[in-house]
């Protein structure tokens, strides 16, 4: 039989180029977005359903699984892919942008995740497959409401990684590094307040270093994650996190090996500060 993936945020990067990929290896794919109205190419794919999800929408998050369910009998994998950045001085944040932040990326990514594990639990099998950042298991700084949601997600995934063990359900993380999508466009949210100087030597350091050619050129593209959330689904294991780019595993690899001090100072030299 078919398998079937539902995929958040599938309109363009990671989601997208996932949905193509899987539907490339004869998968059933449910590609869901904010807008499915302005998407063009994957609703020439066949076996694909392109339908209506914003994950901060608890009716359309509900209609989206049971409009998969029906179209292809089952849903085998979910990915919580949806997301973006807030990146800026903390203290600049008004409210709204920080509940906005937290409510995409974490509650978006918790109430998909219900409204699919009664179905998956029914069927006694499963993944979901959480997109983290390596931004889950290390921070660069103007990040705290970005990085405290993907630590967040590592958490939850983690324990989902325990409790859905018995339901036949599995749970796995997926963290990328630099990737070339729009995460510096429509999925970067960042705020500063000139007036508050004594962040700006930051604010500057951090652009400047993002900027760079050699930035750039370490960035991968995002069939390199899209593979890797492949390889995670289809592996046969319980492996639950697995790094997607060669920069994800070394800054990884360091973070784990470095105590915080000497950690910090690196990253500090490497932006100018």
């Amino acid at each position: 039989m078919t398998q079937t993936i539902l995929i958040t945020g599938a309109s363009s990067g990671i989601g997208k180029t996932t949905a193509k990929l899987f539907h490339d290896k004869g998968w059933n794919v449910i590609a869901t977005m904010r807008r499915p109205e302005n998407e063009d190419e994957l609703t020439q794919l066949p076996n694909t359903l392109v339908t209506r999800l914003d994950v901060t929408d608890s009716a359309s998050i509900e209609a989206a699984v049971a409009e998969g369910i029906k179209a292809f009998g089952k849903i085998d994998v979910l990915l919580n892919n949806a997301g973006y950045g807030a990146y800026g001085p903390l203290e600049a944040f008004p409210m709204d942008r920080i509940k906005r932040q937290f409510d995409t990326n974490v509650i978006g990514l918790i109430e998909t995740t219900k409204a699919v594990l009664p179905h998956m639990r029914a069927n006694g099998s499963g993944t979901i497959v959480n997109i983290s950042s390596i931004g889950g298991q290390m921070t660069f700084p103007l990040g705290a409401l970005y990085h405290g949601t993907k630590f967040a997600v590592e958490g939850i995934s983690e324990a989902m990684h325990f409790e859905l063990e018995a339901a036949g359900i599995k749970t796995k993380i997926v963290e990328p590094g630099m990737i070339a999508t729009d995460f510096g466009g429509r999925s970067f949210d960042f705020v500063n307040d000139e007036a508050m100087t004594e962040y700006q030597p930051v604010v500057q350091a951090l652009f400047g270093a993002w900027g760079s050619e050699e930035m750039a050129t370490r960035a991968s593209q995002p069939i390199v994650v899209a593979e890797v959330i492949w390889d995670a689904v289809t592996d046969g294991t319980n492996t639950l996190r697995y790094r997607a780019g060669a920069d994800a595993v070394e800054l990884l690899d360091n973070r784990k090996a470095l105590d915080d001090a000497t950690f910090f100072g690196g990253l500090k030299q490497q932006l100018g500060l």
